[in-house]
């Protein structure tokens, strides 16, 4: 980050976070979820896995319906109720057609104004390599967008086009371009995380509330630094341009 950020749009009413597997959510962009929806806005959740090989030890069987159900706790901690998983297998979700169909749907469905999705750049701030899931999720993500408004694609959902998606925000990001201030909520996300306690078990030996606090804080001091050293956390945002209005109704390209 080199750039001071903007501000994220405030006038949407709809979101839609599109991400490959439980937890991507809380890690990156959870305090800003609990912003948004404590304003009013409504937000859904869909999974492209259920993360059944992301808790070394436990046999996928077992880790499946217990990632699912830890997901939901934490969704339920930050205010979103609608959250669906798809089934693509943990760690090997494909660039595929059909996870854009899917993806398409899900948007035609809830019919967002904004689509939320996590980093699909092939690294961290340069210091880590992304993995495979998030870097094909993310992509789906936005490529989705476009298809959701194409009544000639994917045709077999049955759905009406969605053209209503105004912004697409990618959520750890190493380009980012806008924030959101996200004062108060640091004690609810690090709680959102807390909810994946079988993950966390498994992925640190610190103790879980520390571990998730001391990442979020970094992170929103880390945004925040070009945000006037507001708590914050950062987005590279993706606007669509109006294109028509029919029937009072803008549309985005």
């Amino acid at each position: 980050m080199t750039a001071r950020l903007e501000e994220m749009p405030t006038d949407w009413s709809r979101g839609l976070a599109l991400v490959a597997h439980p937890d991507d959510i809380e890690y990156a962009m959870g305090p800003a979820v609990i912003t948004w929806t404590d304003s009013g806005k409504e937000i859904a959740y869909v999974l492209a896995s259920r993360g059944e090989a992301g808790i070394d030890g436990c046999d996928p069987e077992k880790a499946r319906p217990l990632r699912e159900r830890e997901q939901r706790a934490s969704s339920a901690v930050a205010g979103v109720t609608s959250v669906d998983f798809l089934d693509h297998p943990d760690g090997l979700i494909t660039d595929s057609l059909a996870l854009r169909r899917e993806f398409a749907t899900a948007i035609r469905r809830h019919r967002p104004d904004m689509v939320l999705t996590v980093n699909h750049h092939e690294h961290w701030r340069g210091v880590s390599w992304n993995t495979s899931d998030h870097r094909v999720v993310g992509r789906a993500a936005l490529d989705a967008v476009v298809d959701a408004g194409n009544r000639y694609v994917f045709t077999e959902d049955g759905l009406e086009p969605w053209e209503g998606v105004r912004w697409m925000g990618v959520a750890g990001s190493p380009y980012p371009t806008h924030a959101v201030e996200v004062a108060g909520a640091e004690d609810r996300a690090v709680e959102a995380v807390l909810q994946h306690r079988a993950y966390l078990e498994a992925l640190t030996d610190e103790d879980p509330e520390s571990y998730a606090r001391g990442f979020l804080r970094r992170n929103m001091a880390r945004a925040g630094a070009l945000f006037d050293d507001r708590d914050a956390v950062a987005f590279q945002l993706f606007e669509r341009d109006a294109y028509r209005v029919k029937d009072g109704i803008t549309h985005y390209r």
